[in-house]
């Protein structure tokens, strides 16, 4: 289906996912729409699997508009509970299935989850959450049964598929999910996702990527992120399968595109220099895939990549709250350049005062929709922070671009002071709160540094109290239970003091330009300590 086919076949009244899901069927048919490892699903049977699932939550207690945390990676059990969730009209909040300690409690917290779906062998990941301080009445098991069992939530396998059910939901505001995006001056905020939103998502990304009726999209990103959700939705609205894979394997990533007959993939800026950093093989050119949407990769990598595996990189800009607002096709691509304003959105670029910067000149971007709902419609329980970034009907980046003569757009840094390490968005705040929650840490200041990866690595500068004797790798040990994984400090440096202002503010830029030192402990060039 084409741009004005697929306007016409969803007018703004049924832009839901129930509504895509039921009028796709009856298109596609016993077409495959989603697959995870060895099992696939056709469009016909998605709506049964949303519709039975759907009922599964209802005898569960769970009623429209109540939220559904799900810990899960990519596998069915994933989209079936999200399109259940889609089709009652209850709330899906997918987790970061590395998500560990304070910012897991957070989330469970501020979203008031009645019910978690999480794969059993991520259980351990509550252990340190005081889920009696959660909403959280049930946990359903994705997998094997275990011991693990919690007092205050009841704790058991997924719940028997009950009988079909309508659908629930009939207005396209409605909030279908809410993503959890990194804090920048404090808590991870729920960005309130509506069924429209993915429709719009689905929409724009077929158009910058060209995509056809039987099409093959593959992707390693996790679905629990609105970069895969998204992709879900291309495929549905025009035809095309979607591959999700476990994770990125640089070692398997060629033999999998060939298996799949993967005609489209979907990248992240560090995995495109891991590819390249392998030795070349026949398999790069074995495969199908005429383009990636790769958005981060560097400049200087674009050729490369595309003369050693054919494939064109195509860059964009969107985020959890907006959509796919700047890009192009494959032909309007430029490498250095996000590509251009695409049609049904407007952006600016703003100096420190609000006036609009001059064409080379650096500042805020930010973005309108002409479609309302095109954009998230906020944070949930966080009405201080919409209003600050949804104000005068324009999103508020925190990201800072230069506008080119032409019209496109480069990407130059973060205002926020969040981190993005390995295509995984981290809250400097919540490493802090992590790090002060050591007794030893007197101060702590988190702050990105670059990667060898063209993207971030995690810094720590720590001040420590008087007569402590803890060392890095000690305290390296004491994150790990507590942070996800790619959120653990790579460096740490204990310092007398952090620099500030006069009102007592740290002055992280100045961290930042200082860089790594040597005095800087290097966790990947030490052995790590018991704790």
């Amino acid at each position: 289906m084409n741009a004005a086919e697929i306007l016409a076949a969803f007018p703004p009244g049924e832009r839901t996912l129930p509504a895509m899901l039921t009028r796709q069927a009856r298109r596609f048919g016993n077409r495959p729409l989603f697959v995870a490892g060895d099992v696939s699903i056709s469009f016909e049977e998605a709506v049964p699997l949303a519709a039975c699932f759907a009922a599964t939550l209802a005898n569960a207690g769970i009623n429209s508009g109540d939220r559904v945390a799900l810990m899960c990676g990519n596998r069915a059990e994933f989209i079936e509970s999200f399109l259940g969730c889609a089709w009652l009209g209850a709330v899906a909040v997918p987790i970061n299935t590395a998500s560990r300690g304070p910012q897991l409690a957070h989330f469970l917290q501020n979203s008031g989850a009645r019910l978690l779906i999480v794969e059993a062998e991520l259980l351990d990941a509550l252990s340190l959450v005081d889920l009696g301080a959660t909403a959280l009445q049930r946990i359903c098991l994705i997998g094997d049964a275990v011991a693990a069992q919690f007092e205050q939530v009841v704790v058991a396998l997924l719940l028997r598929r009950g009988d079909a059910i309508a659908s629930g939901v009939t207005d396209p505001e409605q909030t279908l999910a809410i993503l959890y995006t990194s804090g920048t001056t404090g808590l991870s905020k729920g960005v309130c996702c509506p069924h429209a939103q993915y429709f719009w998502w689905g929409f724009h990304g077929i158009r910058n990527l060209e995509l056809r009726e039987g099409d093959v999209l593959s992707t390693s990103l996790p679905l629990f992120h609105t970069n895969a959700l998204g992709t879900f939705h291309q495929a549905l609205l025009c035809g095309a399968t979607l591959i999700a894979e476990p994770r990125f394997s640089a070692s398997l990533f060629w033999q999998r595109l060939i298996e799949r007959k993967a005609t489209v993939t979907y990248l992240l800026g560090a995995m495109v220099p891991i590819l390249l950093a392998k030795e070349a093989s026949a398999d790069e050119r074995r495969h199908t895939v005429r383009c990636a949407l790769a958005p981060g990769v560097p400049a200087n990598l674009h050729r490369a990549f595309a003369e050693r595996t054919g494939i064109a990189l195509l860059d964009g800009y969107g985020s959890t709250e907006t959509n796919f607002v700047i890009g192009g096709t494959a032909a309007e691509q430029r490498p250095g350049s996000m590509g251009s304003v695409r049609e049904g959105f407007a952006v600016r670029v703003l100096d420190p005062s609000g006036a609009d910067t001059r064409p080379g000149e650096p500042g805020e971007l930010i973005v309108h929709a002409d479609e309302k709902l095109a954009f998230a419609t906020g944070y949930f329980e966080m009405p201080d922070q919409t209003a600050a970034a949804f104000r005068g009907g324009w999103f508020h980046t925190g990201d800072r671009v230069i506008r080119d003569a032409d019209g496109s757009f480069r990407f130059v840094d973060r205002l926020k002071e969040a981190i993005r390490r390995r295509g995984e968005n981290i809250s400097s705040f919540e490493v802090e709160q992590v790090l002060l929650s050591h007794p030893d840490v007197g101060n702590a200041a988190v702050f990105p540094v670059p990667s060898e990866l063209a993207e971030d690595e995690v810094m720590a500068a720590v001040v420590l109290r008087p007569g402590s004797r803890l060392t890095e790798s000690t305290l390296c040990e004491f994150c790990r239970p507590r942070l996800a994984a790619f959120a653990v400090p790579r460096f740490i440096e204990f310092v007398d003091a952090l620099p500030t202002t006069e009102s007592g503010k740290v002055q992280k830029y100045k961290l930042r330009e200082r860089g790594v030192g040597g005095q800087a402990w290097d966790r990947q060039k030490a052995p790590a300590a018991k704790v």
